[in-house]
């Protein structure tokens, strides 16, 4: 026996290291057809014979800038956090399973066209040759990867479809099989409300309101600090692009090439709905109404892993489906499945065919492929044209149901009927006063008197809701021309915050109607009386008017259902509570720093310490002051902070502007970019922090497109395995 149980030990190691061989040959196939260079700030420029060989080699230098990130992204997508971060994360990962268990990624794997097969092979090629010439990295998890895992993660948005929905509404289906308590609903609409905005800014400037006739594009995604890695990745097959890739994916996610640039905003469209299902038991047998039928409920188990201490543990879950989707939560006493896009092969296929297009009629027909679901796109492109897309995934409806509400499943006049054609869509092309805006706020406004109509598009196709960056940008565009590059850049580092004049003066007034004012708000009153609503490092007022607005949105009193802008309005106009909260504001401050008269970037800060993915913030560490303020008030320079921090009483930012560039579309493609901090996650790395004194001073670098431009900026030359 014993001779037989050594004989099966030797086959199975002579056959994982047959297998090892054959990955290590791959591996050379493509490392032969790849060179990398990287630049004066470590901006990994990547060339490859194949479309395969390009994605082989941006995996590889992705890993090499944060393999930490690109790990995360998978444990997550493909729903295995809690075996790292243990049974709190358990939702999560059950979230993920409900939309697409692992033998499903791999089925659509294997149905993906050939092409597209070939860069989810060299996706996991590039990463797993990284882990194997860099034997001295320790995963979390994930010590080999594989080709089918981009299905889980096919989109790249910084708030992708699947995390709308509620983990807190999964666990009290599986735990109680309710609702959650109204109390908790509305505490979590109430943490909603006071958020930092997500969200980003796209503009896109025709050749005619130009100095050099050649239309600009603004891209300014508003995402978590270091989300995405700068890159430039090149093939003999046509690609050729520049941007933001999320780690661990592909694509250039935003970004530009020679011909075309796309810009992503976050949507108001409807993609997603709910249907209440009407559940029938027969025989221990389940089935839902539809119509006059009863339909068999789909129903399977699912086992999840977590972390128990040093222990992984087990837990399994029934997992139920109608066509409409999978059962995620009680609404109104009933069983609702959540239904959302979910076509992972046409999503990868759309997100890379869309970096490789090189005018308006090839972009407009990838758009009509339409799974990318989550966002808008601002565009411009060489030949001149810019445009707007709001939306792309948008499903027919009857416009009787409210679908803002979960409607009734079991009624078939509720169902999706097809998808909207990209046509059909709102879509804004080469407006007459030329230029186009948006930052996640209302399509009806994006090109002033040239917008689209809403009462020409069903209810669901947008919100018509305005935000202060939306605001700000069209203050800024309108009856401006002679924009540069530069002029652009400026422009949208513009200091100016309508928010707080919106707020401000309602405070101001309510002091001065009290004959008995309060001796200790004079002068912080005063200051704000005088300021110009503008932010900068030096301002008191920033900071006096940060704390209070933000104290406001917590604490004071409103309307019910308005947005977070009008909320402000509102309490510029209905300033009740205006001068408690803001006497709590001004002995908060006293309290913290030893006096209110505090400037702005002496409270505001960038700190980057450590390569961890949740950054921890010390007050007694190193930091720098930036004179960007919140999204929230208008700032189209967006720089949004975490408040609450042991450890520290200042505020560090953590979201906003992070990659951003302008480009410019002529006879040859240029461009300037920014990074928060750095192209690196490693501490040790000199480009960990090498752009951050640039982007708080708003001193973009140029962009290298060019070979010739790119070797001239080479620091480094290698390829994948062979890095000096």
């Amino acid at each position: 026996m014993k001779y037989v149980v050594l004989i099966s030990y030797f086959f199975l190691f002579s056959c994982s290291a047959q297998q090892k061989n054959i990955e290590v040959e791959k591996w050379k196939t493509h490392t032969a057809n790849v060179e990398i260079i990287r630049d004066d700030f470590g901006v990994p420029h990547i060339y490859g014979k194949t479309d395969a060989d390009a994605v082989f080699g941006l995996l590889y230098a992705q890993c090499e800038d944060d393999f930490n990130r690109v790990e995360q992204n998978y444990i997550w997508a493909t729903g295995r956090l809690a075996e790292v971060d243990g049974e709190d994360a358990l939702y999560s990962d059950l979230r993920a399973k409900l939309f697409m268990t692992e033998e499903e990624a791999k089925a659509n794997y294997e149905k993906s066209p050939p092409w597209l097969k070939e860069l989810c092979d060299a996706f996991a090629n590039g990463v797993n040759y990284y882990l194997y010439t860099h034997p001295e990295v320790t995963p979390r998890l994930l010590t080999h990867f594989e080709p089918w895992m981009p299905m889980y993660f096919s989109e790249g948005s910084i708030g992708g479809d699947i995390e709308r929905i509620s983990t807190k509404k999964i666990a009290a289906f599986y735990e109680s099989d309710m609702e959650l308590p109204e109390a908790e609903i509305l505490q979590m609409k109430k943490e909603k409300e006071i958020e930092e905005p997500q969200g980003s800014n796209g503009i896109a400037i025709s050749g005619k309101l130009t100095q050099s006739g050649n239309p600009l594009l603004l891209i300014n995604p508003h995402t978590s600090f270091y989300f995405r890695g700068e890159v430039h990745v090149v093939s003999e097959e046509g690609l050729n692009a520049y941007g933001a890739v999320t780690w661990g994916q592909f694509f250039v996610y935003q970004g530009f090439n020679e011909k075309t640039g796309w810009m992503h905003t976050s949507t108001y469209t409807d993609v997603m709905d709910e249907f209440k299902e009407t559940i029938v038991k027969n025989d221990d047998h389940l089935f839902y109404q539809y119509g006059e039928e009863l339909r068999p409920i789909e129903s399977c188990e699912i086992m999840l892993k977590y972390l128990d201490g040093d222990e992984l543990k087990e837990k399994k879950y029934p997992v139920y489906r109608t066509h409409h989707g999978p059962i995620t939560h009680v609404a109104d006493g009933q069983w609702t499945a959540s239904a959302m896009m979910w076509e992972p092969v046409k999503a990868l296929e759309q997100s890379f065919i869309r970096t490789k297009q090189k005018g308006y009629k090839g972009f407009h027909d990838m758009m009509d492929i339409r799974t990318n679901s989550s966002n808008n796109t601002v565009y411009a492109d060489a030949e001149g044209n810019i445009a707007y897309f709001h939306g792309n995934f948008v499903p027919k409806r009857d416009v009787q149901f409210n679908y803002a509400e979960p409607v009734d499943g079991s009624n078939p006049n509720t169902d999706w009927q097809g998808l909207h054609t990209v046509d059909e869509n709102i879509l804004v092309l080469n407006p007459e006063n030329g230029w186009i805006q948006n930052c996640n706020s209302t399509p009806y406004t994006s090109a002033m008197e040239f917008s689209p109509k809403k009462e020409d598009y069903p209810y669901y196709m947008s919100r018509d809701q305005e935000n202060f960056r939306g605001v700000h940008a069209i203050e800024l565009l309108k009856d401006r021309k002679g924009y540069t590059i530069d002029s652009l850049i400026q422009l949208a580092h513009d200091p100016f915050l309508p928010a707080f004049q919106a707020l401000i003066p309602g405070l101001v007034k309510a002091y001065n109607s009290h004959d008995d004012k309060n001796p200790k708000l004079k002068e912080p009153i005063s200051i704000l009386k005088n300021w110009d609503y503008t932010t900068g490092e030096n301002q008191v007022a920033m900071t006096l008017a940060h704390y209070y607005g933000t104290a406001m949105g917590k604490k004071a009193k409103h309307p019910e259902g308005i947005s977070d802008m009008e909320r402000m309005i509102y309490f510029g106009t209905h300033a009740e509570e205006s001068l408690k909260i803001f006497e709590e504001v001004i002995e908060d401050l006293t309290t913290d720093f030893g006096t209110w008269e505090i400037p702005w970037g002496e409270v505001n800060r960038y700190q980057r310490t450590m390569g961890d993915i949740v950054q921890h913030f010390n007050d007694s560490k190193p930091s720098i002051p930036i004179g960007f303020a919140s999204g929230r008030w208008g700032a189209l320079a967006a720089y949004g902070a975490r408040y609450t921090t042991e450890g520290a009483k200042k505020i560090y930012g953590t979201r906003g502007n992070s990659f951003v560039a302008v480009v410019e579309f002529g006879d040859k493609v240029k461009a300037k970019s920014i990074l928060a901090g750095g192209q690196s996650g490693d501490p040790s790395s000199p480009h960990f922090n090498d752009q951050i004194e640039r982007y708080k001073n708003i001193d973009w670098k140029d962009v290298p497109f060019y070979y010739e431009d790119v070797v001239k900026r080479a620091k480094e030359k290698y390829v994948p395995g062979k890095r000096d």
